[in-house]
């Protein structure tokens, strides 16, 4: 009350045309013209955010098989004419794994079950269609096949996310006919996909043995996801064994971040942070982690791996709550996919209490009062890189496009949407001297 009696009596004081100065006017208290929201969001304007996203995905992501010379709805025959009905995105697509795994958290964090029926539909109809589109392959393996990712991966992108998505539909409801899909792409992942001698997977593009930063997403949660369904050790442990290595070549510990890749033919690494990679990597150990036996060989060693790249992540947020398309440049353009990442991934850690709240709650709840803005009316999620390749200069980063269409951003949003109600359930935040801060 005497708070407010001073600003009304300060305020008196200015329309008598007295110039505002530090005598007069409480200038601490006045309000900063911040470029995106600040302080507490409300969880439920987080859920009308995530709801926006959740209606645009409805219509925009059909479930469904057509004839693509005649456009009708397929039956129950599968051919090589048998595709899609055109939606915005691909439902097999490691982006779409992401996605699904967001709609999921979100609807068991809020208890809409419109989030975790999104998902169960589409990995039902994808799993449903598997034998019989398996069997189209084993048939014609050079022709065109609607579900060629799942049943016959080239890559990690193939399957890796959309695994591990799977899994944890499995583990939640026990569909039987997930797991015949499961079995195949975690035998790719573990068996198929081209590895260095010590075990490292890589690639062979752009050049041979290279490392991907991205591979850590691509392959450590389908992998840490079996190790909870079977119980067996051989998985976990591959994981654990992957974050490792690609950290020891690949993680600068001065900077805090990874660099994007690494050959192994090369005995310099121009080194570029890109943002997304290094939220692929930090969502790896949260995912691994979330999972992993506490008593675990070398969990303590995957723990403060991510305990050092989240404070080294938190040197580059912008003041606009975004993170910039390369880390450490900050004349690259602001990005919302890596934002949503980070957003998620640091919530996701101040929830399981890996990390102190006090330090790292502001930081993720000024992110997602970012990417908020990010997401317009129609519910579409805007500032997103498109997909990208691997490169050893700067402009390959700075001039790669944005769009709404660009899938990555859709899963991030969801994951970052979902934790922070999380965290506003857990903790009590509250502006202290005009600042964000947890309650003790």
């Amino acid at each position: 009350m005497k708070k407010l009696l001073i600003l009304l009596f300060f305020g008196v004081q200015a329309v008598r045309g007295q110039k505002a100065n530090d005598v007069n006017t409480p200038l601490h208290a006045m309000q900063p013209n911040y470029p995106v929201p600040y302080g507490k969001p409300a969880a439920e304007k987080v859920k009308v955010v995530l709801d926006r996203v959740l209606g645009y995905l409805l219509v925009s992501t059909p479930a469904q098989f057509v004839n693509r010379q005649s456009g009708e709805v397929s039956g129950s025959s599968v051919d090589t004419n048998v595709v899609f009905k055109q939606g915005d995105f691909r439902l097999t697509s490691y982006e779409w794994g992401v996605t699904y795994a967001g709609m999921t958290s979100v609807g068991e964090i809020t208890g809409d079950q419109r989030y975790t029926n999104y998902t169960k539909e589409r990995l039902d109809f994808l799993s449903a269609a598997y034998p019989s589109f398996k069997k189209l392959y084993e048939q014609y393996p050079r022709s065109f096949n609607a579900l060629r990712q799942p049943v016959a991966p080239h890559a990690l992108d193939d399957g890796g996310a959309v695994c591990a998505a799977m899994i944890k539909e499995y583990r939640r409801k026990g569909n039987e006919t997930l797991r015949p899909v499961v079995d195949h792409l975690i035998d790719y992942i573990s068996k198929k996909e081209y590895r260095l001698a010590d075990g490292t997977l890589a690639r062979n593009r752009p050049q041979k043995n290279t490392l991907w930063l991205d591979d850590l997403f691509m392959s450590v949660p389908a992998l840490a996801q079996m190790g909870k369904l079977t119980g067996e050790s051989k998985y976990y442990e591959d994981a654990v064994k992957q974050v490792l290595q690609f950290s020891r070549r690949m993680f600068n510990k001065e900077l805090g971040i990874y660099m994007h890749g690494w050959v192994e033919g090369m005995a310099e690494h121009p080194e570029f942070h890109w943002a997304r990679a290094n939220g692929w990597a930090v969502m790896a150990m949260v995912e691994l982690l979330d999972v992993l036996p506490e008593d675990f060989k070398d969990r303590g060693l995957v723990l403060e791996q991510l305990k050092a790249h989240i404070r080294g992540l938190v040197k580059y947020q912008s003041g606009q709550g975004f993170w910039h398309q390369l880390l450490d440049r900050s004349d690259s353009y602001l990005e919302t996919s890596a934002t949503a990442i980070y957003t998620y991934c640091i919530a996701k850690a101040v929830n399981k209490g890996w990390i102190d709240a006090k330090a790292y709650a502001p930081v993720c709840l000024l992110g997602w009062n970012a990417v908020s803005t990010a997401v317009n009316e129609q519910g579409q999620v805007e500032g997103t890189c498109v997909g990208t390749g691997m490169a050893f200069d700067p402009a390959f980063y700075y001039y790669r496009p944005v769009n709404v269409y660009a899938a990555h951003g859709y899963g991030p949003v969801l994951l970052a949407g979902a934790e922070i109600i999380q965290l506003l359930k857990k903790h009590t935040i509250e502006i202290n001297d005009s600042a964000v801060m947890v309650k003790e």
